[in-house]
């Protein structure tokens, strides 16, 4: 797709008035909708969406390959330059238009409604297959009691364990898989149902202080392994020389980019659920600095970890790093089978992946049912009906099958590459260049934020940050066609991956088509607020 740039003055208030929408029948009010009952409820729901599985099994993987210690220097670039300021832009979409991401998009400019339910669709997408990983981590926290993967982790795991097939899709259930999965959708829809403070709220607020103190036990005890100073010192040894590498800086926006969760709707969703004179540039700090401590902690406990099964194996580090499911499935129950109290770690271990991955799952589900009430004349109840039973029904048929964990790495590939960055640069280019909005979002952020931010703020969501994801995603199309991902037949990835890709596309311009409920109106968010006093 390519951006008609255009030139001169933005657009009079006058003329960018008629490209808003405004819902004013009752059921679309702030009440019907929900809230969170204060800011740090807020702040612990962004939290708890940021804060997932990637943060324990990708960034110290990413850390170690990229450099070690000098990895931070240009993480912490990437998270001042792109993470924050990415915040910033979902707080302020979702916040000033008091909807989700479709009816925030269509209050900015009717013509960029499809750029919201192409958000919702990538969440969908992401929710059908994430509840699989919680739900592995659920069996593997039982598992850790008995370390019934015995000798060989990695044996268990794809064999016994997921059953594991061919390269093809096939529906033989593993009942191992789909007895958990059914659990974490069951309990998932019960806290969706009880609504955004009730459910989502509540959730993070034990969640949250939860995982943060459980991980830090972890950590303090992965501290006190034999050979945890070998694994700390392979993390944090710094590679001067990878500074002047181009993809060491690509990784680390990369990794910035997808573990604040910006970018495909979870933070405009969230920020639409606090009150109008909430700092949200303040609360974006806490978030993004948040999230990276965790992240910071999450590599000290893994290579602590990572080091002792080094030790005990007489190997080097990097023979038993690994990053993503390897290190949570295979590499941890190593560690585990091996460490003193290795079940007390295991248990720690997994229910932290659990929780992580609840919160998050949580956060992906409520984009979609939140576009879906905006949209519709629905209960919470039936919105969570609606949306939560044929995402569960697709994720026990595809995902608690042998050819469940192939069907969910191409996916995952896929959806994160050409879904999550592919909207998040046209919806940037778009907010910038096409409806000029970045002024007057600029202007809201600062009407109540502690944190004031101007136009180097507009320069980076203009110009610095498309760049950079533009070029991090040219990259990954131009290896996509070097060599087919996986190795897996061409058919599957072009089913599974371009397929999906190219059909949420289509549904989100279809579903932008579709008319918004009755008493649905033209107007911007302060004519909103006016029709409701008169």
């Amino acid at each position: 797709m390519f951006i008609h740039l255009p030139s001169g003055k933005p657009a009079c208030a006058a003329h960018q008035g008629r490209n808003f929408l405004a819902a004013t029948s009752p059921a679309a009010t702030e009440e019907a909708r929900g809230s969170f009952n204060s800011r740090r409820v807020f702040i612990l729901a962004a939290i708890g969406s940021a804060v997932g599985l990637g943060n324990i099994w990708r960034f110290p993987y990413v850390a170690y390959e990229n450099g070690g210690g000098a990895f931070i220097i240009p993480y912490l670039v990437a998270l001042l330059t792109a993470g924050i300021p990415f915040l910033f832009l979902d707080y302020a979409l979702g916040h000033r238009g008091r909807g989700g991401a479709p009816l925030s998009f269509a209050r900015l400019s009717r013509r960029t409604e499809a750029l919201g339910w192409w958000m919702v669709g990538t969440c969908f997408v992401i929710g059908v297959y994430y509840a699989a990983v919680v739900a592995w981590a659920v069996r593997y926290t039982g598992f850790s009691f008995s370390q019934a993967w015995g000798d060989d982790p990695n044996g268990f795991f794809f064999n016994s364990f997921l059953q594991s097939s061919e390269p093809s899709v096939n529906f033989d259930i593993v009942p191992g898989v789909a007895t958990p999965l059914l659990i974490v959708w069951v309990a998932v829809l019960i806290i969706m149902a009880m609504g955004v403070s009730k459910g989502v709220g509540a959730t993070s607020m034990v969640f949250i202080p939860l995982l943060m103190l459980t991980f830090s036990i972890l950590v303090v005890r992965s501290l006190f392994l034999p050979g945890a100073a070998v694994g700390l010192d392979a993390l944090f040894a710094p590679d001067w020389s990878t500074l002047a590498d181009g993809g060491v800086w690509a990784a680390a926006f990369g990794q910035i980019f997808f573990s604040l969760s910006v970018g495909f709707g979870v933070m405009i969703t969230y920020a639409s659920y606090v009150g109008r004179k909430t700092d949200m540039t303040s609360s974006g700090l806490v978030v993004g600095f948040s999230n990276s401590s965790f992240e910071l902690l999450a590599g000290i406990g893994v290579f602590s970890a990572l080091g002792f099964i080094a030790q005990a194996q007489g190997v080097a580090v990097g023979e038993v790093a690994s990053g993503g499911i390897g290190l949570a499935f295979v590499a941890f129950p190593a560690i585990i089978s091996e460490a003193p109290g290795g079940a007390f770690i295991g248990v720690f271990f997994f229910g932290c992946l659990v929780m992580a991955g609840i919160t998050s799952l949580v956060s992906v589900l409520e984009v979609v049912i939140s576009a879906i009430r905006d949209k519709f004349e629905m209960t919470r109840v039936g919105a969570t009906t609606a949306v939560g039973v044929p995402a569960a029904v697709l994720s026990l048929a595809f995902f608690s099958t042998a050819s469940g964990i192939i069907v969910l790495d191409i996916i995952d590939h896929f959806i994160n590459l050409f879904g999550i960055l592919a909207v998040a640069v046209v919806s940037m280019l778009v907010i910038a260049w096409g409806a000029r909005a970045l002024p007057e979002l600029t202007a809201h952020l600062n009407a109540t934020g502690g944190f004031k931010i101007g136009r180097g703020w507009q320069a980076l969501m203009a110009i610095v940050v498309p760049a950079m994801l533009i070029y991090i995603l040219i990259d990954a199309f131009i290896a996509e066609f070097a060599a087919p991902y996986g190795d897996y037949p061409t058919w599957m990835l072009v089913v599974l991956g371009w397929g999906i890709c190219g059909t949420l596309l289509v549904v989100a311009i279809l579903a932008a088509r579709v008319k918004w409920r009755p008493g649905t109106s033209l107007g911007t968010p302060a004519a909103i607020k006016k029709e409701r006093v008169q």
